[in-house]
């Protein structure tokens, strides 16, 4: 185990507490996290605002632990993240904040989508439905 300030990397684990970044980029301890599968608008995009909002509700004050893929993407670790069992991607996306990417979900999340969402900005980098 290796401790980094405030947070613990465990093999291909980090945990501790986390900064919101936006809606689908957080940090731990200098360590940038993007969420795999998770498509938020950016905090200038229509809806950015929201999702960075609804992130630091759910990881305000709390200990979130990301399990990394090993993969990187503009100088951030990509992985899964979650506040006790809750998946914070599954949350934002079903809470109408953000789109599931299928290029890197595989659909794990598009179940989940309200309609709504299909008014948020959805990156070019992902599968198109």
């Amino acid at each position: 185990m290796v401790a980094q300030a405030n947070a613990f990397v465990v093999g291909d684990t980090i945990s501790g507490s986390a900064r919101t970044i936006d809606g689908d980029t957080l940090e731990i301890s200098g360590v940038r996290i993007r969420l795999n599968g998770v498509a938020a608008p950016e905090r200038n995009e229509l809806g950015g605002a929201e999702a960075t909002t609804a992130m630091k509700k759910m990881t305000s004050g709390k200990t979130v632990r990301c399990s990394l893929t090993g993969k990187k993407t503009y100088k951030r670790e990509v992985g899964t993240c979650w506040v006790g069992t809750l998946d914070l991607g599954a949350a934002l996306i079903a809470a109408g904040k953000a789109r599931d990417c299928l290029r890197y979900s595989d659909g794990r999340y598009l179940a989940l989508e309200p309609a709504s969402t299909a008014n948020l900005p959805f990156p070019g980098y992902c599968i198109p439905r």
